[in-house]
């Protein structure tokens, strides 16, 4: 068995072995297979794709190539929630404290890379919030408090990690069966018993269109079936902004607003709608049932104060937290209805503002971003507010590049719905 027969093989669409995918990652991880000859590989999958059996393969052999993390001390149905990245996505903030007011919740997330936030940015955002913990110290607190959001341990699936970094740097990220693995392999060797996955869909996520997203959260479903894990996939817009703000206190404080039970109706009903799944499948509620506890948690406060509890819990202090930096109004330079919004191009603003990271070692201000005002849809006149930026950085022809995310048109625009599909 070598790399060059295995490149051919699929190179002509052939269909690999379990053996052959073993022999790829095992040998890749040990520098064996140079980083041209994968990245040679990884496009004859990106164009001659693979099948849910080979998927399933690769899917194992990167959870193989780690820690797999055992969460069995932990008394019930463990659930996770993952997103597939979005922009202004605060959600796991607010699932969380909700709901660990009735299964436990061991959350593992990542910082952000690119347009897309990280979850453990913005609670770092939260002064003395620590995410590093070891898995005992997860689990004696989750087993106390039904609580813990951690940073990803380094030693889990370090095949996806190193496969991951030659995507991005050789143009073979969009892939299926490669996006659907990666996940997977995360959230099965997290410990996860069921998982429902957050499938952003639109202009502002990684899945640019329904039909793909689609197949995606079949062959993640199929995966979980492989590995006897239920899976529930959401597809949500992401056409808009979700919310209103972009950046880490931004985020935070809108999430907090939200958990307050306050008026921001697209994060709400998201997070209403993932969070009722959650309890669906770790309480074997029916899903009406499980949805009427979400919003009684939300709409007695009994979620704020967990949420407060949490970040207590973890070494936060919520009274620190601030927007130290300087506020622009960007105000409309056109009349009509928004037709669409460039809202992967407002998290590249906010990345380029400084909320965000184009090399993993960048270092991020927690106080700048974005409130985007409008939404698709939308009227607006000359003159109306669409936007704040927070910056500590020198702006130029700020106004001209802010309008320019957005396209108006003298026509009717019907509003973005929120929720695609959700497919189990």
């Amino acid at each position: 068995m070598n790399i060059i027969d295995i490149i051919d093989k699929k190179r002509l669409g052939k269909k690999l072995s379990n053996d052959e995918i073993e022999y790829v990652v095992k040998n890749y991880c040990n520098d064996n297979i140079k980083d041209y000859q994968m990245s040679s590989l990884l496009m004859a999958i990106v164009i001659n794709g693979m099948d849910y059996d080979e998927t399933y393969y690769l899917t194992k052999c990167m959870i193989n190539s780690g820690k797999i993390i055992d969460l069995s001390e932990i008394s019930g149905i463990k659930v996770d929630k993952h997103s597939t990245g979005g922009v202004g996505d605060k959600l796991t903030l607010i699932v969380a404290p909700i709901v660990s007011l009735f299964a436990p919740v061991v959350k593992m997330s990542g910082r952000g890379l690119g347009f897309t936030g990280g979850t453990i940015d913005k609670l770092e955002s939260i002064k003395g919030f620590n995410v590093n913990y070891k898995i005992d110290d997860i689990i004696k607190q989750v087993n106390e408090h039904n609580i813990c959001v951690s940073y990803t341990s380094d030693d889990l699936c370090p095949a996806d990690k190193k496969i991951y970094a030659l995507r991005n740097a050789s143009g073979t990220v969009e892939s299926i069966p490669l996006i659907a693995s990666s996940i997977m392999s995360k959230k099965i060797a997290g410990g996860a018993d069921d998982i429902v996955i957050d499938l952003k869909v639109g202009n502002g996520a990684f899945m640019k269109d329904y039909d793909s997203a689609k197949k995606l959260a079949n062959t993640m479903i199929n995966i979980g079936k492989k590995f006897n894990k239920k899976v529930v996939c959401i597809l949500s817009n992401m056409n808009d902004v979700l919310g209103y703000s972009v950046g880490n206190t931004l985020e935070v404080m809108e999430a907090i607003e939200v958990l307050k039970n306050k008026k921001i109706d697209d994060v709400k009903n998201l997070a209403i709608e993932i969070s009722s799944r959650m309890v669906n499948l770790a309480c074997n509620k029916d899903i009406n049932e499980a949805k009427d506890m979400v919003v009684n948690a939300l709409e007695s406060g009994d979620a704020y104060n967990k949420f407060i509890e949490f970040v207590k819990l973890q070494g936060g202090d919520l009274s620190s937290l601030k927007i130290d930096a300087k506020k622009y109004e960007i105000k409309s330079l056109h009349n009509g209805y928004i037709k669409s919004i460039d809202v992967e191009g407002i998290g590249d603003l906010s990345r380029d503002l400084g909320a965000g990271r184009i090399n993993k070692d960048d270092i991020i201000d927690n106080s700048v971003g974005v409130i985007v005002y409008k939404k698709c849809g939308d009227y607006v006149n000359i003159g109306d507010v669409i936007a704040d930026i927070y910056y500590n950085k020198q702006l130029n022809n700020i106004d001209e590049v802010v309008n320019k995310l957005f396209e108006f048109t003298d026509e009717v625009v019907e509003k973005n719905k929120l929720i695609l599909d959700i497919i189990f």
